[in-house]
């Protein structure tokens, strides 16, 4: 397959301790993502609207929330697509070292691209107006996070199968 440089599942040594410590240390802080998500918008399509456009109309809010500046939303934006193309780059790369078939990993490699498009795209259009867009976030959200915790696992696995030792 054009672009393998090595085979994940035969790596030894510190260079296989340092991809699993990498999987590890990506995926922890990958979810700790996750957590600020649910308790900042709940997973909720509701929340996840009223995280960027505030509910100010709403007298029984539990907690306040004011619609972002342009500022702030482009910052988020910005931020979030730079860092998880980056995320997602990295795990693409390890897993075209992997054992799997060559059509799966085009999925898992490439999917999470149109996800973030979709999902940054979705929060901005959401931030203009277009509230149906909430839908289109959620979805996609999903889906990139799903492929980040496939990927994440399989990668760990073809580090650590057959395997007897660090």
């Amino acid at each position: 397959m054009p672009g393998k440089y090595f085979e994940l599942d035969k790596i030894t040594g510190s260079f296989r301790k340092f991809l699993i410590a990498f999987i590890l240390c990506l995926s922890i802080g990958y979810s700790y993502g996750l957590y600020y998500i649910s308790i900042s918008s709940g997973f909720s399509s509701e929340t996840v609207k009223e995280n960027y456009l505030g509910n100010e109309e709403n007298e029984t809010a539990e907690t306040m929330k004011f619609k972002m500046s342009e500022k702030e939303v482009v910052s988020i934006i910005h931020g979030h697509i730079i860092s998880f193309s980056l995320i997602f780059l990295a795990l693409g790369f390890l897993l075209y070292q992997s054992s799997l078939p060559a059509k799966l990993i085009s999925i898992l490699s490439l999917e999470p691209f149109a996800s973030i498009i979709l999902t940054f795209v979705g929060i901005w259009c959401m931030w203009k107006g277009i509230y149906w867009m909430k839908y289109i976030v959620i979805l996609s959200g999903t889906v990139m996070h799903l492929v980040f915790v496939l990927s994440a696992a399989i990668l760990l696995f073809e580090l650590v199968k057959k395997r007897k030792s660090f």
